[in-house]
């Protein structure tokens, strides 16, 4: 379960790295919002406002499995930020921060719910 859940983190991190590395090769993300605010009917099209729409709940719902599994309010926040910033590479990496914490003979259930501390 780990093994496979951290190579499919990996490889999502790196192709996002990989594909965010190549994209701002051929233009900055800066230029591409400007271009975008002087040629708002780009932006008008229902396909790309519905694939921001779909990408940003699925954000989110990711999210709400870290604020389940984080017990801090400032570790939740600060990882909303990246994951609303940086999209699937936080999430990709939250996951691989999970999957360090846990020992090798981790279950799946293990990964996905909070454990209380023990002793607790």
């Amino acid at each position: 379960m780990k093994l496979g859940i951290g190579l499919f983190a990996l490889v999502a991190f790196g192709s996002l790295v990989g594909a965010s590395i190549w994209a701002t090769g051929l233009q900055s993300i800066v230029p591409a919002i400007q271009d975008l605010i002087a040629n708002p009917a780009a932006g008008n099209n229902p396909w790309f406002v519905a694939t921001l729409f779909d990408t940003y709940f699925g954000f989110l719902w990711f999210w709400l499995w870290i604020a389940y599994k984080e017990t801090s309010n400032p570790a939740r926040l600060v990882w909303l930020l990246l994951v609303l910033a940086t999209g699937n590479m936080a999430m990709a990496a939250y996951a691989l921060i999970q999957l360090w914490k846990l020992p090798a003979s981790a279950t799946i259930e293990d990964f996905l719910l909070r454990r209380k501390p023990r002793g607790s």
